[in-house]
């Protein structure tokens, strides 16, 4: 596995990640057309993009990192079949190298259900694992998700 940074993302890298997201992330985070997923991404500052790339050059996992009201801010989603396996913690350690810190949202129960009918995985075990700390008193509840912010600070 190889990353790859990158501030602006190619038209096809977009297909491939908007596909990504809508496969692996809850269903009510799902994105109905590229445009709504260029316009979230138009949305945010500051964006720097990690591809997570396998040998046969095949896009299997992003990270990005953003700026939102003077914090630092990630997301990471990474294909199902590649997860366990300590590809998240390479792409993190990636993101941690080039961050003093970082903020997240994290769904943290196990009742969302995934455009495929499957159960959605909170990965709170994950950002424990990677040093991240929550902060249970800060949610968010809306019609898209509900969950906790996550920080690590270097």
């Amino acid at each position: 596995m190889k990353i790859v940074q990158k501030d602006i993302l190619s038209a096809e890298e977009k297909e491939v990640l908007c596909d990504l997201w809508n496969k692996e992330y809850p269903a009510r985070l799902h994105l109905k057309t590229i445009e709504d997923f260029e316009s979230y991404l138009n949305g945010i500052s500051n964006k720097k993009h990690y591809l997570l790339f396998d040998y046969s050059n095949k896009i299997n996992g992003w990270a990005f990192t953003f700026l939102r009201e003077n914090e630092n801010w990630f997301a990471i989603i990474l294909d199902s079949q590649i997860q366990g396996k300590g590809n998240g913690s390479f792409l993190i350690n990636k993101l941690k190298k080039n961050n003093d810190s970082l903020n997240g949202w994290v769904i943290d129960q196990e009742n969302e259900i995934k455009q495929n009918n499957e159960l959605y995985k909170s990965p709170m075990p994950f950002y424990i694992k990677n040093g991240f700390t929550f902060c249970s008193e800060i949610r968010i509840e809306n019609e898209k998700m509900s969950g906790v912010k996550i920080n690590w600070t270097r």
